[in-house]
C-alpha cells in the first residue's frame, strides 16, 4: 500500500515534446481557434446552396350571393398553382463556395499563426523552468560548498587559527546563499505555474516537472537559409498571400453579382366559369428579367477592386516583417553565441580554479579573508552569469524559430 501511495503521488518530469503535446490537447485558446475553422467550413455549405423555388395556392370567384334563386359558393370559383425559380448566372453560386473556401484556408492559416505564437510562450516558460532549475542547483551546489569552507573554519576557530569576527564575518555571508536557493525555489514554482496555465491542467506543483539539455551550440544556420524558410514557412505571411486570392475571388463574385438572374414561372389554373368547356384548365408561363439599369453592382465592384490592392500591401508589408523580425533575432542570437563562447571555454574553469586556490589558501593561512569572499563572490556571480546567457541563448533560439515560422535551431 506504501508503495502504491508514493508511486500515485510521484513526480513527472516532461519534455518539451511531451509537453507540446499536451499544450496543443488541452490549451483552450487553441480549441476555440479549431472551433473557428470548423464555423468557417460551414459558410461553404451555406455559400453553396441553391435559392429556394416559391409555391403559390390561389383562389378566385366564390360567389357571395345566390344566382336566380340559386347560391352555389363554389361553383364558378377558380383554382390556381404557380411556381417560381430564380436562376443564378455567371457562375454566383461557384464564386460564393471558392470565396468561402479561401475563408477556411485563411482561417486555418491564421490558427497555425496562433499555434506558433503560443508555441514560444510556452517554449519561453519551459526555458524559464530549465534556468530555474539550473539556477537553483547552482544555489545548492554553493551552498553545500560553503558549508564545507564552514565546518573547516569552526575547526580553525577552535585551534585558534583564526578570530571570532572572522567566523562572524563568514556565518553572515552564508544568508545570501540561502537567499540565493530560496530565490530560485521560488522562480522554479513560478515557471511551472505558467507552464501548467498554458496547457490548462491542473496538476500539484509538487507533481509536475520537466527535464531537458539546458545548453547552446556554437553552430548556427545561414541567415539566408532562414529568411528562405520564413518565407516558406510563416503562416501570417501564407495567410496574406491567400487574402490577396480571396480578394480575386470577391471581386469576380461582386462582377457576377451584377449581371441579371431570371426568374422563371409556371402555373396551373381551373377556371369554371369560361363559356368554352375545353378551356377549364390552362396552363402557363413566364420569364421574368430584371432590367439592371442602374443598380449593377457597381459599389461592390469598386471596393472589392480596391481590397485586391490593399491585400497586396500588406502581403509586402507582411514580408518586410519577416525580414525584420529574422534580422533582428538571428542578431541576439549571435551576440549571445559571441559572449558565450569565452564561457565555457575560458571563464568557468577559470573561475573555478581561482575559487579553489584562494579557498585553499585562506585555510592554510595562505590568504586573507577578503579574498577569500571576494573569490566566492566572483565564482557564485561568474556562474549566475553564465546560465542567464544560456537561457538568452534558448529564448533567442526559440524567438528565431518564432520568426522563421518552424524550428532551424534545435534545442
Amino acid at each position: 500500500m506504501a508503495f502504491l501511495h508514493a508511486g500515485a503521488f510521484a513526480q513527472q518530469a516532461y519534455t518539451w515534446d511531451q509537453l507540446k503535446v499536451k499544450f496543443q490537447t488541452g490549451n483552450p485558446t487553441l480549441r476555440a481557434g479549431e472551433d473557428n475553422i470548423a464555423e468557417q467550413k460551414t459558410l461553404e455549405v451555406s455559400a453553396f446552396l441553391r435559392p429556394n423555388p416559391d409555391l403559390t395556392l390561389s383562389t378566385d370567384g366564390t360567389q357571395l350571393g345566390p344566382y336566380d334563386g340559386v347560391w352555389r359558393p363554389f361553383a364558378g370559383t377558380q383554382y390556381g398553382l404557380a411556381g417560381s425559380y430564380l436562376h443564378e448566372r455567371a457562375n454566383k453560386r461557384e464564386l460564393r463556395l471558392e470565396s468561402a473556401k479561401k475563408g477556411t484556408a485563411i482561417a486555418e492559416s491564421q490558427q497555425d499563426d496562433l499555434t506558433r505564437n503560443l508555441l514560444f510562450n510556452l517554449r519561453n516558460a519551459f526555458v524559464m523552468a530549465l534556468q530555474a532549475k539550473a539556477v537553483r542547483d547552482v544555489a545548492r551546489e554553493n551552498l553545500v560548498y560553503y558549508d564545507k569552507v564552514l565546518a573547516v573554519s569552526r575547526d580553525r576557530l577552535q585551534a585558534g587559527d583564526i578570530a571570532q569576527v572572522d567566523m562572524m564575518r563568514l556565518d553572515l555571508q552564508r544568508v545570501q546563499y540561502e537567499s540565493d536557493l530560496q530565490n530560485a525555489e521560488v522562480n522554479v514554482r513560478t515557471a511551472k505555474i505558467q507552464l501548467l496555465q498554458l496547457m490548462n491542467d491542473r496538476t500539484p506543483i509538487e507533481q509536475f516537472d520537466v527535464t531537458g539539455p539546458f545548453d547552446f551550440s556554437e553552430t548556427l544556420t545561414q541567415l539566408d537559409e532562414v529568411h528562405r524558410v520564413a518565407l516558406d514557412a510563416r503562416p501570417d505571411l501564407r495567410a496574406a498571400v491567400q487574402a490577396i486570392e480571396k480578394a480575386k475571388t470577391d471581386h469576380d463574385l461582386a462582377v457576377s453579382n451584377g449581371s441579371t438572374d431570371p426568374t422563371y414561372s409556371l402555373w396551373v389554373t381551373h377556371n369554371p366559369s369560361f363559356n368554352n368547356p375545353f378551356d377549364n384548365n390552362t396552363l402557363g408561363a413566364s420569364v421574368n428579367i430584371p432590367l439592371r439599369m442602374f443598380d449593377r453592382n457597381q459599389g461592390e465592384k469598386a471596393r472589392t477592386e480596391i481590397d485586391i490592392r490593399r491585400n497586396e500591401r500588406l502581403r509586402d508589408a507582411a514580408i518586410a516583417q519577416v525580414y525584420s523580425d529574422v534580422d533582428s533575432a538571428y542578431a541576439t542570437l549571435n551576440s549571445t553565441v559571441i559572449l558565450l563562447r569565452p564561457y565555457k571555454s575560458k571563464y568557468l574553469d577559470e573561475a573555478s580554479k581561482v575559487r579553489d586556490t584562494i579557498t585553499f589558501a585562506y585555510q592554510h593561512g595562505g590568504a586573507s579573508l577578503v579574498d577569500f569572499l571576494s573569490a566566492e563572490n566572483d565564482y557564485r556571480a561568474l556562474r549566475l552569469s553564465y546560465l542567464n546567457l544560456v537561457g538568452a541563448y534558448l529564448t533567442a533560439a526559440s524567438q528565431l524559430n518564432l520568426a522563421a515560422g518552424r524550428e532551424v535551431i534545435t534545442q
